[in-house]
C-alpha cells in the first residue's frame, strides 16, 4: 500500500482551486456577456412577438370598425329608403290586387264591381216590383224598399269587392308568413353546401311553396333585368308589406355591402321569425277570452231585439215605425260602433 502525504494532497487541492479561480476570472467576462446577450435576445424576441400581437389586434379593431361603419351606412341607406316608401300614399288598386295575388287588371276589377252592383239592382227591383208605398223623399219616384235596393247595390258594387280583396290580402300574407321561415332554412342549407346566394334564391323560386315561390320568382326576374340582389329583395316589400320581408331585405343588403356570414345571418333571421310566430300565437291564445267576450257583448243587442220581435212584435214595433225610435236606433248604432272599435283596439296586439 502506498501512503499519501497529507501535505501533498493539500497542495494539489489548493493548486486545483487556484487553477479554477484563474479560469473563472479569465472566462467571467465572456460568460457574463453571453448571459446578457441571451437575455437581450429574449427581450427583443418577446418585444417582436408583442408587436406582432398588437399589430394583429390593431388590424382586427380597424377591420371591425370599418365593418361597423359599413353596416351603419347600410342601415342608414335602408332607413332612408323605408322613409321614402312611407311618404308614399296608400297603395294603389293595382298594387293592392298584386298584394292579394289576383291576376286581374284595374279595368277588370271595376267592370266586375259594376256588374255586381247592376245585378244586385236588377234582382232587387224584381223582388220589390210588387211592393208599393209612399216615397221616402217627395221628389223621388222610389219607395222605401227601392231606396233600400239602391243602398244594397251600392254596398255590393263598392264595398263587397274591396272586402274580398282585403280578405284575400290577409290570407296571402298569413300563408307567406307560414312558409317564409322554411324557405329561409332551405337557403341556409343551400349556402352552407356551397351554392351562391343567387342560386339559392333561384332554388326557392323553382321549388318553393306559394306565395313565397312567386315572390322569389319576381326577385329572379328583377336580377335578370340587371337589378342587384339587394335591390330586388328590397323591392319585394312592395308586394309583401311585412316586417319580416324588411328584415330579410336588410340582411341581404348588409351582406352585399359589408360581407359576413350570410348563412348564420339567415339562420338567425329564420329563428327570429319563428319566435315571432310563437309569440303571436301565445298572444292570440291569451286574448281569445277577451275576443269572445267582445263578440258576445256586440251581438247581444241584436239577439235581444230579434227575440223580442219574435215574442212581442207589437212591443218593439214603435222602435222601427216612430221617428223617435229611429233616433234611438241611430244613437244606439253610433254608441255600439264606438264600443266595438274600442274593444277591438284593446284586444289587438302588434308583434
Amino acid at each position: 500500500m502506498f501512503g499519501f502525504d497529507p501535505m501533498v494532497l493539500a497542495i494539489i487541492g489548493l493548486a486545483a482551486i487556484a487553477a479554477a479561480a484563474v479560469a473563472y476570472g479569465v472566462l467571467f467576462s465572456e460568460i457574463e456577456n453571453q448571459q446578457k446577450t441571451t437575455s437581450r435576445y429574449k427581450k427583443v424576441k418577446a418585444a417582436e412577438t408583442d408587436t406582432v400581437k398588437v399589430k394583429a389586434a390593431r388590424d382586427r379593431m380597424q377591420e371591425a370598425t370599418k365593418r361597423r361603419k359599413s353596416i351603419q351606412d347600410s342601415l342608414s341607406e335602408l332607413e332612408k329608403k323605408q322613409e321614402q316608401n312611407k311618404k308614399v300614399d296608400t297603395p294603389t288598386l293595382k298594387v293592392r290586387l298584386l298584394q292579394a295575388g289576383l291576376a286581374i287588371t284595374e279595368s277588370q276589377f271595376y267592370i266586375g264591381s259594376a256588374i255586381m252592383a247592376f245585378g244586385t239592382l236588377v234582382v232587387g227591383f224584381i223582388m220589390t216590383a210588387d211592393m208599393s208605398g209612399t216615397p221616402a223623399i217627395d221628389f223621388l219616384p222610389f219607395s222605401n224598399a227601392q231606396l233600400g235596393v239602391f243602398a244594397i247595390a251600392f254596398v255590393m258594387g263598392v264595398g263587397a269587392p274591396r272586402f274580398v280583396v282585403g280578405f284575400l290580402y290577409k290570407r296571402r300574407m298569413k300563408r307567406f308568413l307560414n312558409e317564409f321561415p322554411n324557405s329561409l332554412d332551405i337557403m341556409v342549407r343551400s349556402i352552407k353546401s356551397g351554392l351562391p346566394l343567387n342560386d339559392a334564391v333561384r332554388l326557392i323560386a323553382m321549388e318553393g311553396q306559394e306565395p313565397v315561390k312567386s315572390e322569389f320568382r319576381r326577385v329572379v326576374e328583377a336580377q335578370q333585368m340587371g337589378m342587384s340582389i339587394a335591390d330586388a329583395c328590397a323591392r319585394m316589400n312592395a308586394t309583401i308589406p311585412l316586417q319580416e320581408v324588411k328584415f330579410f331585405a336588410i340582411v341581404i343588403g348588409i351582406q352585399a355591402q359589408a360581407g359576413g356570414n350570410l348563412s348564420e345571418a339567415l339562420g338567425n333571421l329564420s329563428r327570429v321569425l319563428r319566435d315571432r310566430k310563437k309569440m303571436l300565437g301565445k298572444v292570440q291564445a291569451l286574448s281569445m277570452e277577451a275576443k269572445a267576450s267582445a263578440a258576445i257583448i256586440g251581438a247581444l243587442p241584436f239577439i235581444v231585439a230579434t227575440l223580442v220581435s219574435i215574442t212581442s212584435p207589437d212591443y218593439i214595433k214603435p222602435l222601427f215605425t216612430d221617428p223617435r225610435g229611429h233616433l234611438i236606433l241611430l244613437g244606439s248604432a253610433v254608441w255600439m260602433s264606438i264600443g266595438v272599435l274600442v274593444m277591438r283596439k284593446m284586444i289587438n296586439f302588434d308583434i
